[in-house]
């Protein structure tokens, strides 16, 4: 690692106050990844601002029909958490699916979102769900919030304060992993919102997570796996690589949605 300045403030705004005017400065979540890019010296910030000691970033709650989960808290917090078993359990599904115990008991729901890994699992879980991102100084709607490969809406000094879930009609989530880092090869979250709006968010496929409107389509007009199956998803744009083609992860979303959508019918 390059040599760098270790912080621990237990304000949000004390945070904040540490990133501004340090444009190699970075907040530190659970470090799953910004951690192991130092070790290779793929990135020395000069300042690493620790988020653990801000006590507004952690917990579960349930409220109006709503679950808010802090930004802090971690894989295995909301996978073992009694109200998103309960409420949200789509969430403790894709959350206990995430790489290992070692990652879940380190990596939080808040610094997976801002990393914004092309497949990562919560990404799917949140844009499938029309979760919302509130920060330090905002809320950010899901479909605003992803930009890009490691990009989102965040500016560099703003903080992840929780994610807001309203609860679907159902929802299901599979995921197809790399068997080496369990990280998606694809990964399909299907949903319906209480207003009847059918979300297919897909993570592993491309660039960053987005949603599937081909496969929208075909569960909006027949809520069947056969609908999912037989919906005209392009490869192009799609990622290709040692892991898997354009057109085999193509294959795959169609696949996983129908599995999703026939878990849920043998759910009712």
């Amino acid at each position: 690692m390059y040599r760098f300045d270790y912080h621990r403030p237990s304000a949000l705004h004390q945070a904040s106050a540490l990133v501004r005017g340090r444009p190699e400065a970075k907040f530190l979540a659970g470090g799953m990844s910004l951690l192991s890019a130092m070790k290779l010296r793929l990135i020395g910030p000069s300042d690493l601002v620790d988020l653990s000691g801000i006590d507004e970033l952690n917990g579960v709650s349930l409220n109006a029909g709503q679950i808010a989960i802090g930004g802090m808290s971690r894989h295995a917090v909301v996978a073992a958490s009694p109200v998103v078993q309960i409420h949200l359990p789509v969430i403790a599904t894709l959350a206990a699916g995430i790489g290992d115990r070692q990652v879940r008991n380190r990596g939080t729901i808040g610094g997976s979102l801002a990393n914004n890994d092309p497949s990562a699992c919560y990404p799917a879980g949140v844009l499938g769900l029309d979760a919302a991102i509130e920060t330090d100084r905002r809320s950010i709607k899901a479909d605003d919030f992803f930009v890009g490969m490691f990009e989102t809406a965040l500016e560099p000094d703003e903080i992840i304060v929780r994610v807001r879930f309203s609860l679907p009609r159902r929802a299901a989530y599979v995921k197809f992993h790399q068997p080496a880092s369990r990280f998606a090869l694809v990964g399909v979250l299907v949903s319906e919102l209480e207003n009847g709006e059918i979300r297919v968010a897909v993570t592993g496929a491309g660039a960053c997570v987005f949603r599937c409107r081909e496969v929208e389509r075909a569960l909006q007009v027949s809520w069947t796996p056969e609908a999912a199956e037989s919906a005209n998803v392009p490869a192009d744009g799609l990622n290709s690589d040692i892991h898997a083609a354009s057109d085999y992860r193509a294959h795959l979303i169609r696949v996983l949605a129908g599995r999703a959508v026939a878990s849920l019918q043998q759910a009712s």
